[in-house]
């Protein structure tokens, strides 16, 4: 069984360092958001080692597929493409910056489209992220950011949609129904699941803003570890180089 190393001190300190050692552009991360991150990266011990080793596989791949001249595609993928997947890939972007990683794009996609949920996009916002839309569209473009910039855009819309990458992605199937529904995804160099239980079961009950911040708390740990490890695997990797020349 692998074990994972703690080294948020480090990554910190390197935080305005990519992966190249190239100073990235600062980011003003909003104070809420600020706070969740470091309740969540405090909170490893409540990741299971079973998801814990899930989530360490999926970064060895992606450090493996990382290149210098294009950047690695990853696909999150669930049944509507409303909730689950978008939490993903939100999480995901923000993990990448928190901890200055780059080379890698991130999508997401459903087995069909309908829209981002505003319960979803609500627990975002409680989470501390910055997110505008048009509540007058029926399946709008939502703006999501942590602070000023970046800033993220994000639509329901098919995994095989024309904006979603069509070879040489990695696609993660974050929802049961869409694991099963598609054992196989065309195009992918690399296939993972990281189901998550979907929160829409308590939409409209008195449970529903605690179902869905606990969500976004779940999946907001699992991205945090999942980019805290590999930015730890860019720096020894860094530095095995550094001492070969």
């Amino acid at each position: 069984m692998k074990k994972y190393t703690p080294f948020f001190a480090v990554a910190l300190l390197l935080l305005s360092l990519s992966s190249f050692g190239q100073v990235t552009s600062p980011i003003k991360i909003n104070a809420e958001l600020r706070k969740t991150t470091e309740q969540l990266v405090d909170e490893t011990h409540l990741i299971t080692e079973e998801r814990k080793e899930q989530l360490i596989e999926l970064g060895d791949f992606l450090i493996e597929q990382r290149t210098t001249s294009k950047a690695t595609k990853v696909l999150f993928v669930c049944t509507h493409n409303s909730r689950r997947s978008h939490i993903s890939d939100t999480w995901f972007q923000y993990g990448l910056v928190y901890y200055g990683i780059s080379g890698y794009q991130s999508f997401s996609g459903g087995l069909e489209a309908t829209a981002f949920n505003p319960n979803a996009i609500g627990a975002l916002e409680r989470a501390g992220f910055s997110v505008a839309f048009d509540k007058k569209i029926v399946n709008p473009v939502v703006s999501v950011s942590p602070g000023h910039y970046p800033v993220w855009q994000k639509q329901s819309k098919v995994y095989t949609h024309a904006t979603n990458p069509k070879q040489g992605f990695i696609a993660v199937m974050v929802c049961s129904d869409a694991d099963q529904s598609c054992p196989v995804v065309d195009g992918a160099v690399g296939r993972f699941a990281l189901p998550y239980d979907d929160p829409r079961h308590f939409d409209g009950t008195p449970s529903q803003d605690l179902k869905y911040d606990e969500t976004v708390a779940q999946i907001g740990r699992d991205f945090l570890f999942l980019t805290s490890y590999m930015k730890q695997k860019l720096i020894v990797a860094e530095e095995r180089t550094a001492g070969e020349k």
